[in-house]
C-alpha cells in the first residue's frame, strides 16, 4: 500500500495492521518521524511532490490511497502506481468547499468531474467502482471521493 502525502501515518497504521506493506511519501520529516517510531516496518520517504522528482518512479503498488491533498501534475503518475488488480482510493476538497474555510484555493480544489477524468485519461486507465462529488456534515465541506481498480 501507498499513502501519498501520508502526514503522521493513519492510513499506514490501518493497512499495517491489516497484514499490508506500506510505504508511505510526505514532505515533512517530523510527521514521518512519528510514523517510523509507531511502524518501523514501513518504508518511508521523505520527499517533496511539488517541486521534485516522483521518489517511487516504475513501482507499482496493490493500493494507492490519498487523502486531503492535491497536486494536478501528480495526477497521472499517481494512476499509473495502481498495479494490475490494485486499486485507487482518493479523496480529497473539491470546488464549493471556499464557502466553508480551507482550502480556499481554487489551485487546491478538484474541479467537478476531476478524479473520474484522471482515472479515465491516465496513461493506464483504471475502471471506477465509486464516486461521489458531496457536501458533507460535521465539519462542512466539499470533497470527491473515488474507488478504482486497474483490471
Amino acid at each position: 500500500m501507498l499513502d501519498v502525502a501520508c502526514g503522521r501515518g493513519r492510513h499506514l497504521r490501518f493497512f499495517h495492521e491489516r497484514g499490508h506493506p506500506v510505504t508511505g511519501v510526505d514532505r515533512d520529516g517530523s510527521a514521518l518521524a512519528t510514523v517510523r517510531l509507531a511502524l518501523p516496518e514501513a518504508n518511508l520517504i521523505e520527499a517533496d511532490l511539488e517541486h521534485g522528482p516522483w521518489p517511487l518512479a516504475a513501482q507499482t503498488f496493490a493500493g494507492v490511497i490519498v487523502t486531503n491533498y492535491l497536486w494536478r501534475a501528480l495526477l497521472p503518475t499517481l494512476v499509473q502506481s495502481v498495479a494490475p488488480g490494485g486499486a485507487l482510493i482518493y479523496e480529497t476538497f473539491a470546488l464549493g468547499n471556499e464557502r466553508f474555510g480551507k482550502p480556499s484555493n481554487p489551485d487546491f480544489l478538484l474541479r467537478p468531474g476531476e478524479l473520474l477524468a484522471a482515472c479515465a485519461n491516465g496513461p493506464v486507465p483504471l475502471r471506477v467502482i465509486a464516486y461521489e462529488d458531496v457536501t458533507l456534515d460535521g465539519p462542512t465541506r466539499c470533497v470527491q471521493r473515488v474507488a478504482a481498480v486497474r483490471e
